[in-house]
């Protein structure tokens, strides 16, 4: 079995990853612009960069959660030195097969912060609570799966969570907290 060390190193490196997306680009850009870490938490940032801490960062491009949660680890990560490599979740399905959400589904993306020697430290994702809840919220309205209307209402929830994770800044401070809260306790 891979460690997640060599996991790591296979990874594509963070800017690299973002070079090369062909979906959700330009909206993980603009969150990662327009989002910024707090300077009143420079202590802990302080706290977490003595760690030594890297992160493993299982993902898609198409995946509109990692284009909402992402841009808000790579800011954390760099107030706090985390090293960040991407691994594409369809293409490395024995990494992702041990983080799945719930026990059965392959949802992105999950944050594996590992130390220096390789080990496991802390896991997060694929959502904050908060968002979780936001985005169960907005689902309960969906018609039955086998509705004649489920596949263009879905669509169109898609589309409207997407715009939320794009616009809303108060789902952005949710995965900030929740990142942190993850980090705490690395």
């Amino acid at each position: 079995m891979t460690t997640l060390q060599e996991w790591f190193e296979k990874g594509i490196p963070a800017k690299e990853f973002i070079e090369t997306m062909k979906v959700n680009k330009e909206g993980l850009q603009s969150v990662y612009e327009r989002f910024s870490v707090s300077e009143e938490d420079r202590a802990f940032f302080q706290e977490v960069e003595a760690k030594e801490l890297r992160a493993i960062v299982i993902t898609e491009d198409w995946c509109g959660d990692a284009m909402m949660n992402i841009p808000i680890l790579l800011n954390i990560a760099e107030a706090t030195n985390i090293e960040t490599r991407m691994v594409l979740r369809d293409q490395n399905l024995e990494l992702m097969d041990q983080y799945l959400t719930n026990g059965t589904a392959r949802s992105i993306p999950i944050f594996i912060f590992i130390d220096k020697e390789g080990k496991e430290k802390a896991v997060w994702g694929p959502r904050a609570p908060k968002v979780q809840e936001f985005v169960m919220e907005l689902r309960k309205d969906l018609p039955a799966k086998d509705d004649e209307h489920f596949e263009a209402a879905q669509k169109e929830l898609f589309k409207k969570i997407g715009q939320s994770y794009s616009e809303n800044e108060e789902l952005w401070h949710e995965v900030y907290v929740s990142i942190k809260e993850t980090l705490a306790k690395a």
